[in-house]
């Protein structure tokens, strides 16, 4: 009888989780006859157990496999007790014994020491999620892990950014304590360290995200083969940022406002420069006041960039750029909600409403960010303006 594709993929599972059996079990390639040959009498009990209780469907086509050897009455189908087995697998082996006693074998009583009962107990399946804090030009970084079917850990790497959409995607397979290390080692990054979420919410990030996937920028191949892994949530899945809005509530006070402007002006949050070509015409418009030599005061030139930036931050932050903003400072809330930094997170919040309700001239966030990005471009105008060359009073001949 041969084996199907099922089997071999059940039986590394099996290896995984009786690393004891695991020399026996990887050299046999899933062959049901060098197993056997391979295991002893309780060895083989025992691989055929864990494949009856976890993995049915493999553990009934092992048994059939192992039915039609040589000398089976004495081995594992001889060993393991029905009644400690799960419904699928008592069927299997008992329509697999059904067969071989209609062939003159008969089955004892099983020993008091089962096997099944020795197993050791499965192995919890791991799922994890882990976001970094928003850089200061609007990505992160997204960790998904989960248990793969083939043993170990499939962990997925997502570079996510609100206007660019998913950037970059990686998938890696790992062991169990590599993958542990791993996502205990993002919690203790110095820059952007990662914050732990639950998966659902990261998915329905991830999902957001890529729904709004610009038409210039094709969505990874990779993404595309594990969509179904790392963007489909549960129905209601609340992102992370979400979350925190639940928790926090929202409130749009001056002293919460003021807090979210120091969190740019510090660069924790922000500032996110979109690809507007608006940001390109102000930079060239202040580096030209910068120059003229019509405006020669540091103040005079520095309350013309002041209006300048009144005059384009409306056109900034119009849709899409609004809610892109809104989004990445929700989300930073989550961030600094998970690291102890309420009232950091609140902040946020606050600033995220505030981009709801307007982004005109009476939005002291929208304009601290303006400033951030055009920070190098405005120190330029704390520079003394070059002059134009006095006439000479040489008159050439």
């Amino acid at each position: 009888m041969s084996a199907s594709v099922g089997l071999p993929e059940g039986l590394e599972r099996a290896a995984s989780a009786l690393p004891g059996d695991a020399d026996a079990i990887r050299p046999a390639n899933g062959d049901p006859g060098a197993l056997l040959r391979a295991l002893d009498g309780e060895a083989a009990a025992r691989v055929l157990g864990w494949l009856l209780v976890n993995e049915p469907d493999a553990g009934a086509e092992l048994a059939e496999c192992w039915a039609d050897e040589p000398d089976v009455a004495s081995g594992p189908l001889a060993r393991l007790r029905v009644d400690e087995l799960p419904k699928s697998g008592r069927k299997a082996l008992s329509r697999v014994r059904h067969r071989l006693r209609s062939r003159g074998i008969e089955f004892g009583e099983a020993p008091p020491a089962a096997v099944v009962a020795k197993l050791p107990p499965i192995e919890e399946d791991l799922e994890a999620a882990f976001l970094s804090a928003i850089d200061p030009r609007g990505t992160r970084i997204v960790y998904l892990a989960e248990s793969n079917p083939t043993g170990g850990v499939r962990l997925f790497e997502l570079v996510l950014d609100d206007e660019r959409g998913v950037v970059e995607f990686e998938v890696y397979a790992t062991g169990r304590s590599k993958a542990r290390q791993f996502l205990r080692d993002l919690r203790g990054r110095e820059r952007f360290p990662a914050v732990e979420a639950p998966a659902d919410s990261v998915r329905a990030l991830v999902q957001k995200i890529a729904a709004g996937q610009p038409a210039s920028r094709p969505l990874p191949r990779g993404f595309i083969e594990n969509r179904a892994h790392v963007a489909v949530s549960k129905p209601g899945a609340l992102t992370p940022g979400a979350l925190a809005q639940e928790a926090l509530g929202t409130t749009t006070d001056a002293k919460a406002l003021a807090r979210a402007v120091e969190l740019v002006r510090t660069l924790e949050i922000g500032p996110w420069p979109t690809a507007s070509a608006v940001l390109e015409k102000v930079a060239e418009r202040i580096q030209e006041l910068a120059k003229s030599p019509l405006v020669v005061s540091p103040a005079a030139r520095r309350e013309r960039a002041e209006s300048l930036l009144a005059e384009a931050q409306a056109e900034v932050y119009a849709e899409p750029a609004a809610g892109q903003t809104v989004q990445r400072l929700t989300e930073s809330a989550f961030v600094f909600w998970k690291t102890g930094r309420e009232e950091d997170a609140k902040a946020c919040l606050a600033a995220a409403q505030s981009f709801r309700e307007g982004v005109g001239g009476e939005n002291p966030v929208a304009r601290a960010l303006l400033e951030t990005v055009f920070a190098s471009v405005l120190a330029g105008l704390e520079e003394p303006a070059p002059r134009e060359a006095e006439p000479s009073l040489l008159v050439k001949p």
